[in-house]
């Protein structure tokens, strides 16, 4: 009698390259932001300035590049 063994189980999803990742952290970055934004505007209410949008616009373009420049530096293994 042969072994009866279940086949391997399959992972369907799609793997995750450069370049989803990066979309997936900006879209997460961006979400960040107009939440930062949203509650800018709900500080400005009470007079004050928010300064979560000036962080979170630092945090988001520092990220930007360091993806760039990874992007760039492995741009001749991508292909």
């Amino acid at each position: 009698m042969t072994e009866q063994t279940p086949p391997p189980p399959q992972n369907d999803a799609p793997e995750e390259n450069e370049v989803l990742r990066a979309a997936r952290e900006q879209r997460q970055q961006k979400e960040a932001a107009d939440a930062a934004e949203a509650a800018d505007r709900d500080a400005a209410k009470g007079g004050k300035r928010g300064w979560k949008t000036a962080a979170a616009a630092g945090l988001g373009i520092g990220s930007a590049a360091v993806i760039a420049a990874l992007l760039y530096v492995n741009r001749d293994k991508i292909k």
